[in-house]
């Protein structure tokens, strides 16, 4: 199943269109108005304690690049690669996240949209 970050909910949302993915608990505190969206088919995955560790690590490769990230946007990188889904975002930052997941060997499913079809 595909995990939608906040701005792919919202759009689709507006859209009154069904919500198919899943989101992560960070989309849930963001976008809290998702748990009254009737047409939410998706669950909604919780970070567990190797999350932040990933995400540590990440965060790590990325300072030594000088291009740290937003702590939620490397919480739900770290959430999509261990549950081996893709990540459908319009944030661009995720690219860098992406590069610093694969060079540490982890798989990160990235898909970066413009607009919604």
């Amino acid at each position: 199943m595909t995990i939608y970050d906040t701005s792919i909910v919202i759009d689709i949302a507006k859209k009154g269109e069904t919500i198919d993915g899943s989101i992560t608990s960070i989309t849930l505190i963001e976008y809290p108005k998702i748990i009254f969206y009737r047409k939410f088919r998706g669950n909604v995955e919780f970070p567990i304690k190797e999350d932040y560790i990933v995400a540590h690590r990440l965060q790590l490769k990325l300072m030594e690049k000088g291009n740290p990230q937003q702590a939620t946007d490397l919480l739900i990188a770290a959430i999509a690669i261990r549950l081996k889904e893709e990540l459908v975002t319009r944030d661009k930052d995720f690219e860098v996240i992406a590069k610093a997941a694969k060079e540490l060997g982890y798989n990160f499913r990235l898909k970066l949209v413009t607009t919604l079809d």
